[in-house]
């Protein structure tokens, strides 16, 4: 067996509709897991779950939208998880929110809590709502997509970062608390990745100069390459993992 093999596992992506959560659904896919893709609008979701399933057989995939903001919507995703394949062994916790670009100075309350709300919250509850049944077959494995923002000062992505930040803390500390009921919990930190999220980032020539200037590899990166991250730290090539942040950033943080 491979030490990447998923076959028989069943993962649930958040903002898997696109970019990195989207890679990481096609990858988990084929390595043989069964796939739940999840993000706001219930179109693309069904496109992405089609186009799996024509790759790999019917019955690989499903959608199911839902909102990180809403804690109903989070635990419909994780009953219709359930529903349909049994089980839920893998929870990639992808989607985020960034409604400020700017310094903290000028940052409203109610952007701030939106950035706290959808980026450490939302995962803290469909965690809650996920381990119980990863506890009780004494397997799990769970990836929080954070970001290298969390490890860093930023002028203009203050808040994000500290959202981050305290991503690498939950995965921490759900890694003591879940760690004898054989439940993996860790971080995956992106550097500037070619995905919309991150659209301001790169999408201008300067900026992407700018960027990419003093990163070793000189470039960003792609979707697919934090999607192998993923499918490690999910396998059993990660079984003795736990706790970790695992930055994917072509160098950019050293």
């Amino acid at each position: 067996m491979s030490l990447f093999d998923l076959s028989g596992k069943v993962a649930v992506i958040t903002g898997s509709s696109r970019g990195i959560g989207r890679a990481i659904a096609e990858r988990m896919a084929e390595q043989g897991a069964r796939v739940v893709i999840s993000s706001r609008k219930a179109e693309p979701c069904e496109q992405v779950a089609a186009a799996i399933n024509a790759a790999h057989g019917e019955g690989r995939a499903i959608a199911v939208p839902a909102s990180i903001a809403s804690k109903d919507d989070l635990k419909r995703l994780v009953e219709a998880a359930i529903a349909a394949f049994g089980k839920i062994d893998i929870l990639v916790c992808n989607a985020a929110s960034n409604p400020y670009y700017g310094p903290m100075s000028g940052i409203s309350d109610d952007q701030f809590r939106k950035i706290l709300d959808n980026n450490v919250i939302a995962s803290h509850w469909l965690i809650q709502m996920v381990a119980p049944q990863m506890a009780e077959r004494k397997d799990g494995a769970i990836i929080i997509v954070s970001s290298i923002g969390g490890l860093r000062g930023t002028p203009v992505l203050g808040a994000y970062g500290i959202s981050k930040a305290a991503d690498f803390q939950l995965a921490r500390n759900l890694a003591v608390e879940y760690g004898p009921s054989n439940i993996r919990v860790n971080c995956i930190a992106p550097g500037l990745i070619k995905t919309d999220f991150a659209r301001a980032l790169w999408d201008n020539p300067e900026t992407l100069q700018r960027s990419t200037a003093n990163t070793p590899l000189r470039r960003i990166g792609e979707p697919d390459e934090i999607a192998g991250t993923a499918v490690y730290l999910a396998s059993p090539a990660g079984s003795f993992i736990t706790g970790q942040a695992i930055v994917v950033d072509g160098g950019a943080t050293i």
